[in-house]
């Protein structure tokens, strides 16, 4: 065994991880390490770019070195797109290894028997969405009872409200002694509260100062009528031509809308959410990962937990829900030093929220203008109370 930070691993895992320019752990890998190891339930917080995946994934392959076909390890993540993530990194370390470790991801809009196919060497990983796992579960394609131990990633996602009963479902049909972690890089108090009531006596992980941004970003607004959102847009792209940006569209029709005002206008662009096929996607990101394209559009969940390096500019079409989700979004530039920028549209009744955003992140927003050139604006005062309606 190697020293590997606070960690002990295999030789030919630092070799592994070598390969991929990892030389030392990350604080939040460090920290959970040995507790996932040692079979316990916990709840992790961890900034975007923390190394969350590794940190679950390294502990949980040396757990169950050794095991050849059988499912133990249910990881359940919000999107394929993140599905086809966590199985490439699983794949990628089995090959840098030279190990037999085996992975499958699954999801749904999508063919089930080639995944039914894949499951019949019952991978000791299975990686994807609940309602595609619910779905194998019922076939008998998944072994439950011989799942140990159970991973939520992007949680907060997952114990939302709207979606938790479908995870609690999962939870159902697994053994009550089932191992179970949750990882995200934000996790509310209802999130937390939701996770321990599915895992009690929890260990709870939460990364220091987790409301910080990078300096490195630049943050900034423009007052924008919705109708005139696309074209601001196109002014945005114009001003940082050859630039590599996401844009953030909630909407699968405004996506689409965009997408072929910008196509009409020759920008190089490519988009991923609801509507696109899993072939559009995986193309969509290939592409703009390899360079061939420079603009992606994308849904906050189609793009939750994707990694991809050198993102100069990110640009919120529509506002970010909360604090935690800008943070999501503007944290995928401005990484490992270098300068980003990360601009939000909003409508005149919106400002608040961007004063509201300056006070949670401790950060500043600059005005920009419809000629691009960021300048400082000075946002109406509070009127002073009128005396005589005390």
């Amino acid at each position: 065994m190697i020293n590997f930070g606070k960690i002990e691993l295999e030789e030919v895992m630092m070799e592994a991880l070598k390969a991929q320019k990892i030389n030392k752990p990350t604080a939040v890998q460090e920290a959970v390490y040995e507790e996932i190891l040692a079979g316990k339930n916990m709840i992790v917080q961890a900034q975007t770019g923390s190394g969350k995946t590794l940190a679950y994934l390294l502990p949980l392959i040396r757990k169950y070195q050794g095991i050849e076909k059988s499912n133990k390890v249910l990881i359940l993540v919000p999107t394929q797109e993140l599905a086809l993530q966590v199985h490439r990194q699983i794949e990628q370390l089995a090959k840098n290894t030279g190990s037999k470790i085996s992975s499958v991801a699954v999801f749904g809009n999508v063919r089930i028997d080639r995944q039914i196919e894949s499951l019949r060497e019952k991978p000791l990983f299975v990686v994807g969405t609940a309602n595609r796992v619910l779905e194998l579960i019922e076939k008998k394609k998944i072994a439950a009872h011989l799942i140990e131990t159970l991973v939520l990633d992007e949680a907060d996602k997952l114990l939302h409200k709207k979606v938790i009963e479908e995870q609690k479902m999962v939870c159902k049909k697994l053994m009550r002694d089932t191992q179970k972690l949750f990882f995200s890089a934000s996790m509310p108090e209802a999130a937390v509260k939701a996770a321990e009531e599915l895992a009690p006596q929890a260990v709870i992980y939460r990364e220091k100062k987790e409301n910080t941004m990078p300096t490195t970003i630049q943050h900034s607004y423009a007052v924008v009528k919705k109708n005139e959102r696309i074209e601001m847009l196109r002014k945005v792209l114009s001003a940082h031509k050859n630039q590599k940006c996401i844009v953030f569209i909630n909407g699968s029709y405004e996506i689409e809308q965009a997408l072929a005002k910008l196509t009409y206008l020759h920008y190089n662009v490519e988009a991923i959410y609801g509507r696109s096929s899993k072939e559009e996607r995986k193309n969509a990101m290939e592409r703009f990962k390899s360079g061939k394209t420079n603009i992606l559009i994308a849904t906050d969940i189609a793009a939750r937990g994707l990694h991809i390096e050198g993102i100069d500019v990110v640009i919120h079409v529509a506002l970010p829900q909360d604090k935690e989700d800008y943070q999501h979004r503007a944290g995928r530039c401005g990484r490992n030093g270098k300068k980003g920028e990360s601009i939000v549209f909003v409508t005149e009744n919106e400002l608040p929220h961007i004063q509201k955003l300056e006070r949670q992140l401790l950060i500043h927003f600059a005005h920009q203008t419809t000629d691009n050139k960021p300048k400082t604006y000075n946002r109406p005062k509070k009127k002073a109370a009128d005396p005589k309606k005390k």
